[in-house]
């Protein structure tokens, strides 16, 4: 396996790569069941995967987890050792923002990164754009392979490419979830046991809403009111619960289409939790 740390590093190796096609595993580390599934996505498009792992401090807001986030980098190249995985970039802060985050040219989509998460996090998906957008021009890979957890984040990701005229194509993985719905997230092993327990009713609530609007309920200030309420109810401060357009994240109408994805997220104690639901009716 090559752990290759600078981004000089990493375009002198993928020289002699690129002709048998690479495939792009963006992630933050602390690797679990739903990155590797990822990994394993990317591998049946491409003989050659590169799994990059980086803690980006652009995508964190004050306050938020960036010096606690779980950094496991060795366990982590264990993982991907096992799966055939040959190449992993781990790059330092410095290397990819060699003149400070502050100052460092950044990419927005703007509209969708205004909505849901972008309401309580403002820099969060100028950060996620910006990296990505690094790995993207660094790796130039032929496909990237996101995970379904953070809907909003692939929807985004998607509109960046096609602005951008970016040759990659964008794939999204479905959530790998845990035995009682819980969708997995490196950030669950912040929860205690008690949390832990009462987390699965984020995804319960979802298909309570689900189950609602497959039984003809079209009011939409009411499934959403009824969701948060009903997160309340099980201890959780929710943020949003929004029903949205599959492909642009405007509110959903009810009454014209036949597909809706409803979007949540809501803090557990202080954990930070998101998921979501696509529904046909």
């Amino acid at each position: 396996m090559n752990i290759i740390h600078t981004h000089a590093d990493l375009r002198q190796h993928l020289a002699s790569l690129r002709t048998q096609g690479i495939a792009l595993v963006p992630t933050m580390g602390n690797l679990h069941e739903g990155h590797l599934t990822l990994v394993r996505t990317a591998q049946q498009y491409a003989k050659q995967v590169v799994v990059s792992i980086f803690v980006n401090p652009l995508q964190f807001g004050v306050g938020e987890d960036y010096e606690r986030y779980p950094r496991t980098l060795e366990a982590d190249c264990e993982q991907l050792k096992a799966l055939g995985v040959q190449t992993v970039f781990a790059p330092t802060v410095q290397d990819l923002y060699p003149n400070g985050e502050e100052s460092s040219t950044t990419v927005q989509v703007p509209k969708l990164g205004e909505l849901l998460c972008g309401r309580s996090r403002p820099t969060h998906f100028v950060g996620v754009t910006t990296i990505v957008c690094k790995l993207f021009n660094l790796v130039q890979p032929d496909h990237a392979v996101f995970g379904c957890k953070d809907y909003q984040q692939l929807t985004i990701i998607k509109q960046m490419v096609a602005d951008l005229f970016l040759p990659v194509t964008v794939l999204g993985v479905p959530i790998v979830r845990e035995a009682d719905g819980l969708a997995l997230s490196s950030r669950n092993q912040y929860l205690t046991a008690e949390q832990r327990a009462s987390a699965p009713q984020l995804y319960q609530s979802l298909q309570a809403v689900a189950e609602r609007i497959q039984q003809g309920e079209r009011s939409v200030a009411s499934l959403e009111q009824f969701a948060h309420d009903r997160l309340k109810q099980q201890g959780f401060v929710p943020d949003y619960v929004n029903i949205c357009d599959p492909i642009n994240l405007t509110p959903a109408e009810l009454a014209r289409s036949n597909r809706a994805v409803i979007l949540a997220a809501a803090k557990l104690g202080q954990t930070r939790l998101i998921d979501n639901l696509m529904v046909s009716f």
